[in-house]
């Protein structure tokens, strides 16, 4: 049976939630987001992106097929909560090795459940992500917990990416879940640089025919050359984009000495749109509430095609400051903010989503496609 133990779910702005606690019995401060897809909170939970986070599911049951060995996106979870309405008594899949709860527990990260998730993603997508703290087993008043978390950290001026990212370079062998690694030696080679990476993107680059070799996200500009890449892939990851001036100046660098001198396609995916933005000219912003989940429709203004897609970023690139030698190639149906950019003449190019999906529809994986086929075009 699920425990029954009391605990509450406190925000800045001194509202509280009570409901019962699961998973690690201690507080944690995080931005209080929410996520929107129905399936998937495995991979949401082990996301590096999530880092400094408490996340909310608005689908109301959680937990009902457990937690595989097979679906993690890193060798942990990064979330510093999680809340839910409703949490399965038990799990139910033929693949499932160890319940929500219990992998929570063990990995010492605190959820509560039993309250009302719909009004908190209504006070979120009224007020904006706030600051927020999960207590129980504590004994503090309300007053004190919520200053608590007014005391928290904000995600504005904070480089998140040193805490996920690899720390030295490793290639990745691992091809998409039932595919086998056919790459030949003479395969071409992408390096890709590391700011919090899913695990899925490696291995859609390894299935798609590419050796890959991943490297951390403050490696130089010298030490990427130095791999000899055939394309240049740009992670996703935590965080405000703009601290990292280092790795914003890496990319202009490497835009000049790979992308323009020997044409080397350089693809970027969410922080790595936002920094590829900030390489080319352009400037970042802080969303209100941010776009999270598996059901977000996002037009390509080259085919004015629909893709619905996944989505896990707080921060977004403003269009109005891009130079003209950028162009905006795909845009958010719901708000209509900037999606993907490309350079008018270089192969660069970027999306703020997710085309390796896990969890979401695989509508945009044709992206890598794309890659792969720029890559091909310049070895020839």
């Amino acid at each position: 049976m699920i425990d029954r133990s009391p605990a509450r779910l406190v925000l800045e702005n001194g509202t509280v939630f009570r409901g019962f606690g699961f998973g690690a019995d201690r507080e944690s401060l995080g931005e209080v987001v929410f996520n929107t897809s129905m399936t998937g909170y495995q991979e949401i939970l082990t996301d590096p992106s999530y880092h400094g986070q408490i996340v909310v599911m608005t689908y109301p049951e959680i937990g009902n097929y457990g937690i595989n060995t097979e679906d993690m996106e890193s060798a942990r979870p990064w979330v510093r909560g999680f809340v839910v309405r409703s949490l399965a008594n038990r799990s139910s899949n033929y693949r499932s090795n160890e319940e929500l709860t219990d992998y929570l527990k063990r990995l010492d990260i605190p959820g509560i459940y039993g309250i009302d998730t719909r009004k908190l993603v209504r006070l979120i997508r009224s007020l904006g992500a706030m600051k927020g703290l999960i207590s129980s087993g504590t004994d503090l008043s309300d007053e004190a917990l919520i200053d608590r978390a007014k005391s928290g950290p904000s995600m504005l001026g904070m480089d998140m990416t040193r805490d996920v990212m690899t720390t030295s370079a490793q290639s990745w062998s691992v091809p998409l879940y039932g595919s086998t690694n056919l790459n030949a030696e003479n395969s071409p080679h992408v390096v890709a640089m590391d700011f919090g990476m899913k695990w899925n993107i490696p291995r859609h680059l390894v299935s798609q025919g590419c050796r890959v070799t991943v490297v951390p996200g403050n490696f130089s500009a010298d030490q990427i050359l130095d791999l000899k890449p055939d394309g240049i892939f740009v992670s996703n990851g935590p965080g405000d984009p703009e601290p990292l001036v280092g790795a914003v100046a890496c990319l202009s660098s490497l835009i000049t000495r790979a992308a323009e001198k020997n044409g080397t396609p350089i693809f970027g995916i969410c922080l790595g749109h936002q920094l590829l933005g900030q390489a080319l000219g352009g400037r970042t912003y802080k969303l209100k509430f941010g776009h999270r989940g598996a059901n977000h429709p996002v037009q390509d203004r080259r085919t004015e095609k629909v893709e619905i897609t996944t989505q896990n970023h707080g921060f977004a690139v403003d269009p109005s400051s891009l130079p003209d030698h950028v162009v905006v190639t795909h845009v958010n149906l719901n708000d209509q903010t900037v999606e993907g950019i490309r350079h008018k003449r270089l192969p660069v190019f970027c999306v703020q989503y997710h085309p390796e999906a896990s969890a979401g529809p695989h509508d945009s994986s044709y992206l890598f496609d794309e890659f792969k086929a720029e890559i091909e075009r310049n070895r020839i």
